[in-house]
């Protein structure tokens, strides 16, 4: 049985660990035991992580039954019985819970809707560039780029004041620590929630053109479930995509020659971010529960078993994509597993690709010359958050 989860990146900073890869190659569906003594299951395998995401059988309510964590949390009890719902935090709920509240995000989220927004997201990421462009290199990728923009374009969408954003994205990652202790934890996570009860009670108020002003004016939703909608929504919007613009990067950078092929055809540039959503899959570990017994993979799944399953692990399986361990800007990735699947399936994919797209494009047009500006091996990996990438990114340029 395996011992915990396999956290490090012993192969290159974007491979799964060697271990996982092991599992997926001669037992995708594997026996678990987790650190606080629950027997449960890893599930690695392309095909079995997308059952798993499809088959409503395994839940994500953590008021019904107990998600077991695969790493432990300082001062965390065990936990005994289930946790209480906490109100529109959707991505923890089932059908009909998740789909009276997804349903109220459908509408801002569409295709159509995200497209009339490229235009904003480009100038913002110009804008984000010339600020770059005045600097002395080195500079800090993250935080002078991969983060400010989605940053801006999340606030702008949903009305949160951008000047705030020192102290929700201090606070995120603090709450998205792994080892952090639980007090810490629970002291980030007070102050994003009171912040965005005052944010959507003014809101409600006094409404402005802006996406949580629009939840704010429905009144089947209470405050306390515009708050949890509200802190997925802006937690979601920036920290993967800035981790993603980052890691991507760094990732870029470490394969010259697809870098290089980019900058001479910035047509390939969608196919390249699909690619790298693929190979990098930062948002890769998920947590369901079986609702009942289950077989999956030839394994039977007993009912209240605690599932993790690895997004990067599915990404990386060669019986669905071809030498899937190498990055191939050239490959169709088309049903990747980065943005889920399923009921769960990110709502702002869409958004994401039109902020990937404009971002690389504009970073490889603008800063021909790009390089890391310390040996790969001195980037610090974000191997402690619960979303993976790059603390720092130092970078320099011609």
């Amino acid at each position: 049985m395996q011992q915990g989860l396999p956290m490090e990146r012993d192969v290159t900073p974007f491979d799964p660990p060697s271990r996982i890869t092991l599992l997926r190659q001669t037992s995708p569906v594997s026996p678990m035991l987790f650190p606080d003594g629950h027997e449960g299951w890893l599930v690695t395998g392309y095909d079995e992580v997308r059952q798993v995401l499809a088959d409503t059988r395994f839940s994500s309510r953590q008021d019904l039954g107990i998600l077991h964590v695969p790493f432990p949390t300082p001062g965390m009890p065990e936990q005994t019985e289930p946790s209480p719902q906490t109100p529109g935090l959707f991505i923890s709920m089932d059908p009909p819970d998740h789909t009276r509240l997804r349903r109220k995000l459908t509408g801002a989220f569409t295709v159509k809707r995200m497209k009339s927004l490229e235009e904003g997201v480009i100038e913002i990421t110009e804008r984000q560039l010339d600020a770059m462009a005045k600097l002395t290199p080195p500079v800090d990728l993250v935080q002078e780029f991969a983060l400010p923009v989605p940053s801006q374009v999340i606030c702008e969408m949903l009305g949160v004041p951008y000047e705030e954003r020192e102290m929700f994205e201090s606070n995120f990652a603090r709450f998205m620590e792994r080892e952090v202790t639980l007090e810490d934890k629970m002291a980030a996570y007070m102050a994003l929630t009171t912040f965005l009860a005052e944010l959507v009670t003014r809101k409600r108020a006094e409404p402005a053109d802006d996406l949580l002003s629009d939840l704010a004016r429905d009144e089947d939703l209470s405050i306390e479930e515009l708050i949890g909608m509200s802190f997925l929504l802006l937690l979601a919007g920036h920290e993967t995509t800035a981790n993603m613009l980052a890691l991507g990067t760094f990732a870029l950078l470490e394969h010259p020659a697809q870098m290089a092929e980019l900058q001479a055809h910035p047509e390939l540039i969608p196919d390249a971010v699909e690619e790298l959503l693929r190979y990098l899959a930062v948002a890769d570990v998920f947590l369901r529960y079986a609702a009942e017994d289950v077989e999956l993979g030839g394994q039977t799944i007993r009912a209240g078993s605690t599932v993790v399953i690895s997004l990067l692990a599915g990404n990386h399986d060669s019986a669905k994509f071809e030498n899937a361990d190498e990055l191939d800007v050239h490959r169709k990735a088309r049903g990747h597993l980065s943005f889920g699947h399923g009921i769960h399936q990110c709502l702002g994919q869409q958004l994401a690709r039109i902020e990937m797209r404009a971002g690389f494009e504009g970073l490889l047009r603008r800063f021909p010359g790009l390089r890391l500006a310390v040996p790969a091996r001195d980037v610090k990996l974000r191997t402690d958050m619960n979303i993976y990438g790059v603390h720092a990114l130092p970078v320099s340029w011609a």
